[in-house]
């Protein structure tokens, strides 16, 4: 990997629009990306910034533009991907409307410019070309390393879905209107520059995408143009537009967003249910009828009172709750975020190494891709999770869950029950627990120093979690 020259990144020149930029106050360049960490991969990637003054003063609250004048961190960009890629890419099997996309933004609105079927090169570059059509690659992770690593690795940063679009915009031409979107967005330049135009929210902190028209958005809060190496974040909800400057052949720049549906009234709407489960078992208001005919009922505003009543009871009983239950959250984020990019010449992993006995110290592989599961349908049990790690080093088995990473897919109903089968993980007695945040929460520990209460069940569980590759004994 090729390190920085030690220049210092420059903040380009005011542009003649009268309206905000990001500043940036810097006294080191960013090092190309680092793959040691997610930590250290997200600190590369905002680099100069420090990773405390980000949260604190931009995560969903204003735009930070990181721009550089760094020869090794434009050619890094660039490598991730091109205009030229493209042909190769078609030859592979790309369809209009799930891979690609072809728009031109007309009069304040979007313009698709599809065709049916399979992508035809020679079409798609005619349409780029003579139309000054905008390419939109989807999730361009499935097909490039180097943005499998990059999001894979922010998957575990968040604990959140990683996803990316390439857009390729010909000069002069804007391929999407005025809108504002449902992610927390991170855009790399690639190639060429693209001008960019930020508005302030009408939605703040946004659940849904949507157009906004001109005559609504007012004047930009910032405008800038970022050129290859450049860095770019806003919190969704933020109306931006972006179109290629006439004098620059075209811009390539990559998307990557997350945080979509991952809020707190999300978080809720998902851990109620399991809370509501578990307090009604040992709480008998919760299993009290409600009213004859409520259902039916105009007013309201008594069974409102006990509603609110009800509420405070389950806050009571959550303030005192050792394990919040299993949430669909988690679930879908462990079936479908993309596996650990081990390359393509590594083993399949199977159990090996010595076998763990009580005296051996092991450690949990593959921390960042484990989860220890509470089951809300399962009394008294826990679980300890992960993607099918057996995938991991099989080329066909991590290719489709590759491939099919945000897609979004009609399959994905099917698709879940059978990848569910893959995940249901190793499930314990709930008086487990413990023993398994031990292990999920220290470098190494000594199968004997385990939270259990005897020698048998230690040496069972470190069997149980080797057999699976979760361990390693050392």
């Amino acid at each position: 990997m090729p390190k920085k020259g030690g220049k210092i990144p420059e903040v380009a020149k005011e542009t003649q629009a009268q309206c905000k930029r990001p500043k940036l106050d810097t006294a080191a360049s960013p090092s190309v990306l680092s793959f040691e960490s997610p930590a250290s991969l997200f600190r590369n990637l905002i680099s100069p910034i420090e990773e405390e003054v980000f949260f604190r003063d931009y995560w969903e609250q204003k735009p930070l533009l990181v721009q550089r004048n760094d020869v090794l961190v434009a050619a890094y960009y660039q490598s991730l991907f091109q205009l030229s890629h493209l042909k190769e890419l078609c030859s592979q099997g790309l369809h209009y409307g799930r891979d690609v996309n072809v728009c031109r933004c007309v009069s304040g609105k979007k313009k698709v410019l599809n065709k049916e079927g399979r992508v035809n090169y020679m079409q798609l570059k005619k349409d780029f070309d003579q139309k000054k059509a905008t390419i939109q690659f989807h999730q361009p992770q499935r097909f490039k390393d180097s943005l499998w690593k990059i999001q894979e690795k922010l998957e575990c940063y968040f604990g959140s879905l990683v996803g990316s679009n390439v857009y390729i915009t010909p000069q002069g031409s804007q391929g999407l209107p005025p809108h504002y979107d449902d992610v927390e967005v991170f855009i790399l330049q690639l190639e060429g520059e693209k001008h960019w135009r930020l508005y302030k929210p009408t939605v703040p902190l946004a659940r849904e995408y949507n157009v906004e028209p001109e005559d609504r958005i007012g004047s930009p809060t910032h405008e800038f143009i970022l050129k290859p190496g450049d860095l770019l974040y806003f919190p969704r909800g933020t109306i931006h537009q972006a179109d290629t400057p006439h004098g620059i052949s075209y811009s390539t720049h990559v998307t990557i967003s997350t945080y979509q549906n991952n809020s707190w009234g999300d978080f809720l709407l998902d851990a109620i249910p399991g809370l509501v489960f578990d307090t009604a078992k040992e709480d008998v208001a919760l299993r009290t009828s409600i009213p004859r005919q409520l259902l039916m009922q105009v007013n309201t505003a008594d069974c409102t009172r006990k509603l609110s009543s009800l509420l405070r009871r389950l806050a009571d009983r959550l303030e005192n709750c050792r394990e919040l239950r299993s949430s669909d959250m988690k679930k879908d984020f462990i079936m479908h975020r993309l596996p650990p990019c081990l390359g393509c010449d590594s083993d399949p992993l199977t159990p090996g190494g010595k076998l763990p006995k009580l005296d051996s110290k092991i450690r949990l592989q593959f921390r960042d891709h484990a989860i220890i599961t509470v089951e809300p349908d399962q009394e008294n049990a826990v679980s300890m999770r992960s993607p099918p790690l057996y995938a991991w080093g099989r080329s066909g088995e991590t290719r489709e869950l590759r491939e099919t990473h945000m897609m979004g897919t009609e399959d994905d109903t099917a698709s879940e029950d059978g990848l569910a089968q893959q995940t249901h993980g190793l499930r314990f007695p709930l008086s487990y627990l413990d023993a398994l945040k031990q292990i999920w929460s220290s470098s190494t520990v000594h199968v004997k120093e385990l939270n259990l209460t005897s020698d048998e069940e230690k040496e069972n569980l470190a069997l149980s979690l080797w057999t699976e590759c979760l361990i390693e004994v050392l």
